[in-house]
């Protein structure tokens, strides 16, 4: 019998409770939240808090626009400067050696089955906003829209027009995927939300040296 491989299978991937979940972000799908989503937002002096850093293959392409940036996560990825942190405990930003007790923005891609609190969490510590890459899918549900979205709808959603290939463990740089994904995006101050399309834009912002950077072989 044949796989069903489905766009409406495929988005039931459901991890362990104690999982990591393991899921590296495309570096270029970072950038295309900078160029084509925080346009206006002058993240050039800006600082950025990046609580799910894994082997820092956001917080790398985040480093490209704003002036500082802080890595974390709940386990040791092996990522240098990094500290080992659960964001959803109660944190001092003297462990995290945050200048000023805070960062303009939080931006991540949160263990799915986290997300909610990551959120929460993170619009209560950013000075300006906060996003997140989730599965398009996340939008659904009554109990999330009844706890998160009619209370505080994102400012923004922006959703990828070309999909964004996740594999559990490691970065690819051919690998597919059946699921698709948009960025949230919360903005201190800024009331309603707008729907905006990321344009195709992974030859445009994906590099080779994404992939060679961390010694990972392509699928």
């Amino acid at each position: 019998m044949s796989q069903n491989t489905s766009s409406a299978v495929m988005q039931q991937r459901s991890e362990p409770h104690d999982s990591l979940d393991d899921f590296p972000t495309q570096p270029w799908a970072t950038r295309a939240l900078c160029e084509h989503v925080l346009t206006g937002c002058n993240l050039t002096g800006k600082t950025v808090w990046e609580p799910a850093c894994n082997r820092g293959h956001m917080s790398d392409p985040l480093g490209e626009y704003f002036s500082a940036v802080w890595a974390s996560d709940v386990h040791d990825y092996g990522l240098d400067g990094a500290f080992r942190h659960d964001f959803l405990m109660p944190y001092t930003p003297r462990m995290l050696n945050i200048p000023g007790w805070g960062v303009d923005w939080i931006i991540s891609n949160p263990p799915f089955r986290l997300a909610e609190q990551f959120i929460a969490q993170g619009r209560g510590m950013a000075g300006e906003g906060v996003a997140m890459i989730v599965r398009t899918s996340f939008l659904e549900g009554v109990g999330r829209y009844e706890k998160l979205f009619s209370k505080n709808p994102p400012s923004i959603v922006a959703q990828f027009s070309e999909r964004v290939p996740m594999v559990k463990g490691r970065l690819t740089a051919t690998g597919s995927t059946a699921t698709s994904y948009c960025w949230l995006v919360w903005q201190k101050g800024v009331a309603g939300t707008k729907l905006v399309w990321i344009p195709p834009c992974r030859k445009k912002l994906e590099r080779p040296e994404d992939y060679a950077a961390y010694r990972e072989v392509a699928a």
